[in-house]
C-alpha cells in the first residue's frame, strides 16, 4: 500500500528528484506527483535490489564446504530441503530434465519477490509488491522467459504449432485463439494473485492497528493507567499480523516459483 511516503522515499526524491524529473520530461512522461517523481514502490524496489545484491555478495564471501555458516545453511535450504519446498526441488519436479538452466532467472525473480514481500514487516518500509505494477513487471519477465524457452526448445514454427492443441486443422480457428488467450491470461493470474495478497495483508495490518490505537488515545484522556492497560493490545496484536504477513509472503513466493516452473515445463515439453 502507498498511503504514506516513507522518510527514505522523501530522501531519495530530495537528492535525485530533479534528475528524475529531467529524465521523465525528456521521455515526455508527466509524473502523477511532480514533488515525488520517484514513487514509493520504486524506492522500495531499489532497496530490495541493493539488499539482495549485498546478501548475495556476503554469502559468496562466506561459502565453505568444510564449515558452512548459518547464512549458507539457510541459502541451501532455500535451494533444496526435505519438504520439497526449495527452488531446485520445485524446478526438478515441474520444469523437466533441463531444470538446472532455469535456476538463475527463476531464482532471481523468486528472491526478489520474497525480499519485497518481507520488506513490509520492518517499520518505515513497505512491500513494493503491494503496488500492482511490481508484480506485473515480474509476471512480464516470467511470461517472456517461458515463451522464449519454448521457442528455443522447439523452434519458432514448432512452438507456434503447440498452440493448435494437436487437433485437426479444421478446428484450429477455434483452438488457437483459446490457447493464446489462456497463455496470455497467465500474466494477469501471476500479477493479481501476488498483488492482491500482499495488498490485503498490508491493509488488514493497518486497519487493525488503527482500531486498537483509538482506545489508547481515549484512555489517555481518562487515566494514564487505563491507557497502559489498553496499550497492551496495540503492542501484541501487530505481532500476530507480522507473523501472518511473513506466512503470506513465503506462500506467495512459493506460488510465484511453482507456476513459472510449470509454465516452463509445459512450454519446453515434447508432449502436448
Amino acid at each position: 500500500m502507498e498511503n504514506h511516503v516513507s522518510w527514505l522515499a522523501q530522501l531519495v526524491n530530495h537528492i535525485f528528484g530533479r534528475f528524475a524529473l529531467a529524465v521523465l520530461s525528456a521521455l515526455n512522461i508527466k509524473p502523477n506527483n511532480p514533488e515525488m517523481p520517484i514513487p514509493e514502490h520504486v524506492v522500495m524496489a531499489l532497496c530490495v535490489l541493493v539488499l539482495g545484491t549485498g546478501l548475495a555478495l556476503l554469502l559468496r564471501s562466506r561459502l565453505s564446504v568444510e564449515r558452512p555458516g548459518g547464512m549458507q545453511q539457510v541459502a541451501e535450504l532455500l535451494l533444496t530441503n526435505p519438504m520439497g519446498f526449495g527452488l531446485n526441488d520445485i524446478l526438478k519436479e515441474n520444469a523437466g530434465h533441463q531444470w538446472k538452466k532455469y535456476v538463475s532467472l527463476v531464482g532471481s525473480v523468486s528472491m526478489f519477490i520474497l525480499l519485497s514481500n518481507l520488506l513490509g514487516v520492518f517499520p518505515l518500509f513497505s512491500s513494493p509488491t503491494g503496488k500492482v505494477s511490481v508484480p506485473f513487471a515480474c509476471a512480464i519477465v516470467t511470461f517472456f522467459y517461458f515463451n522464449w524457452q519454448g521457442v528455443r526448445h522447439h523452434g519458432p514454427v514448432r512452438y507456434l504449432g503447440t498452440f493448435t492443441g494437436g487437433v485437426h486443422p479444421a478446428l484450429w480457428i477455434l483452438i488457437v485463439p483459446v490457447e493464446i488467450l489462456s497463455t496470455t491470461a497467465r500474466l494477469m493470474s501471476l500479477t493479481v494473485r501476488l498483488w492482491a495478497n500482499i495488498f490485503a495483508s498490508d491493509m488488514i495490518y493497518g486497519l487493525f492497528l488503527g482500531l486498537f490505537a483509538g482506545p489508547v488515545v481515549w484512555g489517555l484522556t481518562k487515566s494514564p493507567a487505563l491507557a497502559v492497560v489498553l496499550g497492551v493490545f496495540p503492542a501484541l496484536i501487530p505481532l500476530i499480523f507480522v507473523a501472518l504477513h511473513i506466512f503470506v509472503s513465503v506462500i506467495q513466493t512459493y506460488v510465484f516459483t511453482v507456476l513459472p516452473a510449470v509454465y516452463i515445463g509445459m512450454a519446453a515439453s515434447d508432449h502436448h
